[in-house]
C-alpha cells in the first residue's frame, strides 16, 4: 500500500499528464504519416528525455508508442497506405470503406477497436507483470543466459520474410554488442584505436542511425511520384459516417477475440504487431456469420486488424519490465529510454522501482484516455497531414536526430555513429534483412556474455550446468523444437516453390 501511495503521488503532478498527453499527440500524427512509424516518434522522442525525471519521460514515450500504433490506420484507411507495418491489415476493409463513402466510419471503428484492446492489454500487463517478476527473481545466470538465447531465436526467427537473413542480422547485433571493455577482464575489444568505443557503442547513435537516418535515405532512394489521384470520399448520408448501435454489438466479439490473440502473441518477443494484426484478422472472418463480406468494406474487419495490432503494445512491456527483454522494436527503444534514465527493466526493477512502475501502469491507461479523445478530433482533417510529401518532412526529422545524437554526449563522433548505422541500415533494409534483430541482439549481447561467463564461472568451465537447471534446460528444449520446426518450414517452403515452378 505504502508503494501504491508513492506511485499515485508521482503519477498525479501536472508534468507526467502533460507530458503523456502530447507522448500521445506526438505519435498519432506521427503515425498517420506513412513512413513515419511509432518507432521513429520514439527515437525522435528520446533526445528530449535526457533531463527529465524517470516518470515524466516513460510517460511520453509510452504515449508516443501508443498513439503511433493508433495512427497508422488512418492512411491504411484513407490513401491506402499503412502508416506503419502493424496496418497492413487495416487496409483490406478500411480502404474499401473508404472508397464507400465511409472513410469516418471506419476511422471511428478503428479508434474505438484500437483503445478497446489496447486497455485490455494494459490490465493483463499490470495482473501479470508482478508476479512474474517474483518468479524471475528465481533465475541465475544459467536461466537468463538460456531464456536470452531462446528469445533471440524466435526474434529472429519470426523478423523477417528470410530465417537466415534475419540469424545474420541477429548475428551482427551481437558482434556489434562486443565492442568497448570486456566486462569481465576490462580489455579492450574491437576498439580499433579510438577512445570513444571504451565504453561501447552508444544506444542512441545505433538507433538513430538504423531507423531514422536508414528510412531517410530509403525515401531518398525512391523516384518521386505522379499525379495525386483521389483515394477516398466522404459522404454526404450522415449514416455512412455513423457506427450504429447493431453494428458496434457485432464487433464486440471480434474486439474481444482480437484483443486476446493480441495479448498473447506480443507477450512472446519477437512475434510483433502485423501477426497478431493477421491472425486476428483471420480468426474474425471465421467468426463472422458473413465472411463473403470480408475484403469487400466489412467494418468488422477493420476492428478485428486493429485490435490485434494494438493489443499488442501493453503485452509487449510484460517480457521488458518482468525479464528485461523487449518484444519488438517499439520495446527495445524503451528498453533503451529505461536505461538511459537509469532504469534497468527485470526483476529487479520490480523490487527497486516499484512506485515508479506502477506510475507508469497509471500513465498507459491515461494514455488511453487521451488517444481516444485526440484521434476522434484528429481524424476530421487527417487526411491533410496524411498526405503531406515525405520529403518535405524528412529533411526536418533528419535535422532534429543529428541534434539529439550530438546534445547525449556533446560528441560529434556520436553523429559519424549514426551515419555509419544509418548506411548499414539502409544496406541491411534494400537487401531484405531485418533491422530488429540487430537492434535486440545489441542491446541484450551484455546480458548474455555476462549470464554465460558468470554459468562457466560458476561450474569451472563445464556446459553442464545449463542442462542441469530444470528452467534451463526447458528453454533449450524450446529452443532446439523452435529450430527444427524453423528448418522443417524452411525445406517445405523451399519444395513448394520448386514444385510450382514452370518448366523450360
Amino acid at each position: 500500500m505504502d508503494q501504491f501511495i508513492a506511485a499515485f503521488h508521482l503519477f498525479f503532478q501536472v508534468p507526467v499528464i502533460l507530458s503523456t498527453c502530447l507522448g500521445v499527440v506526438i505519435g498519432i500524427v506521427m503515425g498517420s504519416i506513412p513512413g513515419l512509424t511509432a518507432t521513429m516518434a520514439i527515437a525522435l522522442i528520446i533526445p528530449m528525455t535526457f533531463y527529465l525525471s524517470p516518470i515524466v519521460s516513460i510517460s511520453l514515450l509510452v504515449g508516443a508508442y501508443k498513439g503511433g500504433c493508433l495512427g497508422g490506420s488512418i492512411p491504411a484507411i484513407l490513401l491506402n497506405t499503412p502508416g506503419t507495418p502493424a496496418a497492413a491489415a487495416t487496409v483490406i476493409d478500411g480502404h474499401e470503406m473508404a472508397k464507400k463513402g465511409q472513410a469516418l466510419k471506419a476511422l471511428k471503428m478503428s479508434i474505438h477497436s484500437s483503445v478497446l484492446a489496447d486497455g485490455f492489454s494494459d490490465i493483463v500487463l499490470i495482473m501479470v507483470a508482478p508476479p512474474l517478476a517474483i518468479i524471475a527473481l528465481k533465475m541465475g545466470p544459467p536461466e537468463m543466459a538460456s531464456l536470452i538465447i531462446f528469445s533471440l531465436m524466435i526474434i529472429t526467427a519470426v523478423a523477417g520474410k528470410s530465417l537466415t537473413k534475419g540469424i545474420i542480422a541477429g548475428v551482427i547485433g551481437l558482434i556489434v554488442g562486443t565492442v568497448g571493455l570486456d566486462p569481465m577482464l576490462g580489455t579492450r575489444r574491437f576498439g580499433f584505436g579510438f577512445m570513444e568505443l571504451d565504453e561501447g557503442i552508444a544506444l542512441m547513435p545505433m538507433l538513430i542511425g538504423l531507423f531514422a537516418v536508414s528510412e531517410f535515405l530509403i525515401n531518398a532512394d525512391k523516384k518521386m511520384t505522379g499525379e495525386k489521384t483521389k483515394l477516398y470520399e466522404i459522404s454526404n448520408d450522415p449514416a455512412d459516417s455513423k457506427i450504429t448501435k447493431g453494428e458496434f454489438k457485432s464487433c464486440l466479439k471480434i474486439i474481444g477475440s482480437a484483443s486476446a490473440i493480441g495479448t498473447l502473441l506480443g507477450a512472446i518477443p519477437g512475434i510483433g504487431p502485423s501477426i497478431a494484426s493477421f491472425a486476428s484478422y483471420a480468426q474474425a472472418k471465421k467468426m463472422s456469420k458473413h465472411p463473403e463480406r470480408f475484403g469487400k468494406g466489412a467494418i468488422e474487419g477493420v476492428a478485428a486488424a486493429e485490435a490485434g495490432n494494438n493489443a499488442v503494445v501493453g503485452a509487449n512491456l510484460i517480457p521488458l519490465l518482468t525479464l528485461g527483454i523487449p518484444g519488438d522494436i517499439g520495446a527495445a527503444i524503451l528498453l533503451g529510454a529505461f536505461m538511459i534514465q537509469g532504469l534497468h527493466p527485470g526483476p529487479l526493477l520490480f523490487k527497486e522501482h516499484t512506485d515508479v512502475i506502477y506510475a507508469i501502469f497509471m500513465s498507459l491507461l491515461l494514455a488511453n484516455v487521451f488517444a481516444h479523445i485526440f484521434a476522434s478530433f484528429y481524424i476530421r482533417f487527417a487526411s491533410k497531414i496524411a498526405s503531406v510529401p515525405k520529403w518535405y518532412i524528412f529533411p526536418t526529422v533528419l535535422a532534429f536526430c543529428f541534434v539529439g545524437v550530438y546534445g547525449f554526449n556533446q560528441s560529434v563522433f556520436d553523429i559519424w555513429m549514426a551515419l555509419i548505422f544509418g548506411l548499414l541500415g539502409y544496406i541491411l533494409r534494400k537487401n531484405g534483412f531485418p533491422v530488429a534483430p540487430l537492434l535486440i541482439a545489441f542491446i541484450l549481447e551484455p546480458i548474455l556474455e555476462r549470464a554465460f561467463r558468470q554459468s562457466l564461472l560458476l561450474s569451472n568451465g563445464s556446459l553442464g550446468i545449463f542442462f542441469s537447471s530444470p528452467i534451463s534446460l526447458v528453454f533449450l528444449i524450446f529452443t532446439g523444437v523452435s529450430i527444427l520446426i524453423l528448418i522443417r518450414g524452411a525445406f517445405k517452403k523451399r519444395s513448394n516453390s520448386k514444385f510450382h515452378e514452370p518448366a523450360g
